[in-house]
């Protein structure tokens, strides 16, 4: 029964809790009585939590195992079945638009023994900017910049940050990773940006897959230590926080530890029952 959606019962739950698997146990005449407890005891022997859930999305890009294994490659240092060069270089680029800049009407008090640090929950909006950022995976480096909106010229020029530097400026090979984004979406930006950088290869990941990215971590790391809880007094202080965070994290920063591999990959998308080219099979 719990493994069962609520609805397929035609009971109006979202998810099951553990109270209401017990009243719709009781309800059924499978038992007389028995309570919430018990049944989420009962259902932690098996790690069962229905009160839980995740977000979900198929795959829907016919070629995506095609698209994400080379990204995945590039990760554990391969590209068309060859070692990385010591002159190649990895960076993963990407934008996260608007981010606010949300002014309390009262500022926070700090945390103190036994009480956590309180934030206004009143606030004025003072605007709203694009932060956008360039990983190096292999040496950890951050290249970011924040612009007014998302765009092609603010990600070009996020592009031209990197690649005007050494050692990018010169290297054998720039390997750029970036999501289907409308700056940086299908041929045309291939054309506009290796025409600019001779030695750059755009790599795509396939639709609905920015997770391959690895700029989306470092994304995770900017919304959880400075975006939240989001307290700025007007746009220029947010942007000083962003590009602050980025120069104190270089300090301390390591290469992520990618562990998802291709063979991962073959084993998500047989999960997701998903068909596959069979070219692909190998």
């Amino acid at each position: 029964m719990a493994c069962a959606l609520p609805a397929e019962r035609g009971v109006p739950l979202s998810r099951w809790s553990a109270a209401e698997l017990a009243r719709e146990a009781v309800g059924r005449g499978i038992v007389e009585q028995i309570s919430g407890v018990t049944v989420w005891r009962w259902l932690s022997e098996d790690a069962i939590k229905p009160w839980q859930h995740r977000s979900w999305i198929f795959p829907r890009d016919p070629r995506f195992a095609e698209k994400a294994g080379p990204i995945l490659d590039l990760y554990q240092g391969h590209w068309q079945g060859e070692r990385l060069h010591p002159g190649d270089y990895v960076v993963c680029a990407d934008e996260k638009p608007s981010i606010q800049a949300r002014a309390r009407k009262h500022p926070p008090l700090p945390a103190r023994a036994r009480e956590p640090q309180k934030v206004e929950h009143e606030y004025e909006r003072k605007g709203a900017l694009c932060y956008l950022a360039g990983w190096d995976a292999r040496r950890a480096k951050i290249f970011d910049r924040c612009a007014a909106k998302d765009g092609i010229e603010p990600f070009d020029a996020l592009v031209n940050q990197f690649m005007s530097e050494h050692p990018y400026k010169n290297a054998q090979r720039v390997f750029v990773i970036v999501d289907n984004g409308s700056a940086h979406r299908g041929k045309r930006s291939i054309d506009r940006l290796q025409g600019t950088w001779p030695n750059l290869i755009l790599v795509h990941t396939p639709i609905h897959a920015s997770w391959l990215n690895q700029a989306e971590i470092y994304f995770s790391i900017i919304q959880r230590k400075v975006v939240t809880p989001n307290d700025f007094p007007d746009l220029a202080t947010l942007e000083h926080h962003l590009l602050a965070f980025g120069r104190r994290y270089e300090q301390i920063a390591a290469p992520f530890q990618w562990k998802f591999t291709r063979a991962d990959l073959h084993k998500l998308l047989a999960k997701a029952d998903t068909p596959q080219p069979t070219s692909l099979a190998a």
